[in-house]
């Protein structure tokens, strides 16, 4: 698993019209915290998680949205266990 491969992933559901525009826009906050070079891994990691925790339990997120974003998170778990 590699960090592209996530931020691929939130390209995707960012460039997604039937995304809400608040989630789309959260996709882009976790991935600027991802791509924050001035924190340590597990920071950045943290951060993004902390985002996407959030947005997955807004009520207007489409179920397919949900999952997707469920899925990342538990990519980015398994880094932050590997970057300890």
């Amino acid at each position: 698993m590699d960090m592209n491969v996530i931020n691929n992933l939130l390209d995707e559901i960012a460039a997604d019209r039937t995304v809400p525009k608040n989630i789309r826009s959260a996709m882009e906050q976790a991935k600027a915290s991802l791509a924050d070079v001035k924190q340590e891994m597990a920071v950045r990691i943290n951060g993004a998680i902390s985002i996407l925790d959030e947005v997955a339990n807004d009520p207007n997120i489409p179920v397919y949205s949900r999952t997707q974003i469920w899925n990342i998170v538990s990519m980015l778990e398994v880094l932050n266990e590997k970057s300890q």
